[in-house]
């Protein structure tokens, strides 16, 4: 298996350990799901002139856009860890570091949209942010790291 394939599949697997911890985080604390996936979908399909359709449809549609998006980032983070990881990174800041990846890239982009202003997020948000993305840091390093010495 190659660097990058080794990306793509711990970057799927980190982005299930993310979406475990956020749905755990739901659950303990009885939040109710992320809106701006959603939100992010339909800024990007209105920008680019695609129709979505109406009502329940477009709902179920932006639902599952934002979900795939969220799939793509997961394991696009992971890929590029691949492609820019270097032997010399101490495997203890690799978690860290994707983790931060992972934030940046769905982050950064909701943030240009106006859809969400980091800046503004309560102690609360952070938290819901971050340990999810650090569930995710752990297990794409983790399994990155499993897959390179099996290759």
């Amino acid at each position: 298996m190659g660097r990058l394939s080794r990306g793509l599949v711990a970057g799927a697997v980190g982005t299930t350990a993310l979406e475990a911890a956020g749905y755990l985080d739901m659950a303990v604390r009885g939040r109710p799901a992320s809106r701006t996936p959603e939100r992010s979908v339909r800024r990007l399909a209105r920008t680019a002139g695609l129709d979505l359709g109406r009502g329940r449809r477009a709902r179920n549609r932006r639902t599952a856009l934002g979900a795939l998006l969220g799939y793509a980032t997961g394991a696009g983070v992971g890929a590029g860890y691949a492609v820019l990881k270097r032997d010399r990174m101490p495997g203890r800041l690799a978690p860290v570091t994707l983790a931060g990846a992972a934030m940046l890239a769905a982050n950064g982009p909701m943030s240009a949209l106006g859809i969400t202003d980091p800046r503004r997020w309560s102690a609360q948000d952070w938290a819901a942010d971050v340990l999810p993305h650090l569930a995710y840091g752990v297990a794409t390093a983790t399994t990155y790291r499993m897959l390179s010495r099996g290759a």
